[in-house]
């Protein structure tokens, strides 16, 4: 199942360092929650939090749109909301993979209609080949071409999310 390594570990903790250096700037007088997009998003975003000295308040939302398969169902289902009271304070939303921009929309959607003062994205990958939805990516790790890939919390079928390093999904023959 694993194929090529996408991104390697050294690759990860470098995109670490300079993400938590540019999103701690970005945070200079503001009292922030970071909201991370489960499960996905776990790795990441206990690595980038923990590199990060100001005071923040995090929380999860998890939303399904994959199931089984490679390719986003296109309807999203939300599995656990957050708790904390987000109207006027600046949100960082923490995401895995920015692929179709369909799912961040909809989670977009849900913490908007709360009225926070701002949102913006941090996500490790985008695959801009696959969008369907432009997204403002405001923090991004890299780009990467249209493969399924795994490791590092991303998952196939809920399996691989352990991974250290990000590698393609080689193909079942």
């Amino acid at each position: 199942m694993l194929g090529p390594v996408v991104v390697t570990r050294a690759d990860i903790e470098e995109m670490l360092d300079r993400l938590a250096q540019e999103v701690e700037a970005d945070m200079e007088g503001r009292s922030p929650i970071f909201i991370g997009v489960l499960k996905g998003c776990v790795f990441f975003f206990t690595d980038l939090v923990s590199r990060i000295q100001r005071s923040m308040e995090m929380d999860f939302i998890q939303v399904s749109s994959y199931g089984a398969s490679t390719t986003s169902s296109g309807s999203v289902v939300l599995v656990k909301d957050i708790t904390v009271d987000v109207r006027d304070r600046d949100i960082y939303l923490v995401e895995d993979i920015v692929d179709t921009g369909t799912t961040l929309t909809d989670v977009i959607h849900l913490i908007e209609a709360r009225h926070p003062k701002s949102i913006q994205v941090v996500s490790l990958l985008s695959k801009p080949s696959r969008r369907q939805v432009e997204v403002d990516i405001a923090f991004l790790g890299t780009e990467i071409e249209d493969r399924f890939v795994i490791g590092y919390g991303l998952d196939y079928d809920e399996r691989y999310r352990n991974l250290p390093e990000i590698f393609e999904m080689a193909q079942e023959r």
